[in-house]
């Protein structure tokens, strides 16, 4: 074989590789989807929804909610009531997540610059293969309106 042919051989291999490992990158994400909150504030009433299509598989799932804020943000916490719908059998559960922002000193605890990222544990939830869920999330703060949040997300992962 002439080193020509083998090194070419050698790069497909790599290359298939890598393609193959690909898809487990992914790490079990199942979904991960941001909703937008309006820009002058997000009201208490504006419920952000999440459809998950039915599951490929059955197991254990981590869900998370993940929280886009700026600087316009007037408190160090959030509050979130998050209802779940999952079908079939109409099988419903609800949370409330306390979502702390800045630490004592006023330090904010999330990633980013001019918009921080926070990213926060739901639950874990044990679903059966062909199981879809309707998510809804809104804010149980005092004040009705809450400037300076732009995107609520919802992010479920399968357990290995």
């Amino acid at each position: 074989m002439s080193a020509g042919l083998r090194g070419l051989l050698c790069r497909a291999a790599a290359v298939a590789v890598v393609a193959l490992a690909l898809p487990a990158c992914d790490g079990g994400v199942v979904y991960d989807e941001y909703r937008p909150t309006q820009i002058e504030g997000w009201e208490k009433n504006d419920t952000l929804v999440f459809d998950v299509a039915r599951l490929r598989h059955g197991g254990r799932y981590r869900q998370e909610i993940g929280l886009r804020i700026n600087a316009l943000y007037p408190f160090t916490r959030l509050s979130l009531l998050v209802e779940q719908t999952i079908e079939p059998g109409h099988r419903l559960a609800v949370d409330t997540l306390d979502c702390r922002l800045y630490d004592d000193k006023g330090n904010v605890l999330g990633d980013g610059v001019s918009y921080f990222q926070y990213n926060f544990m739901l639950s874990e939830v044990d679903l059966r293969e062909g199981d879809s869920l309707h998510v809804c999330v809104r804010h149980i703060m005092k004040r009705e309106i809450l400037p300076g949040i732009s995107d609520i997300g919802l992010k479920m992962v399968r357990n290995r």
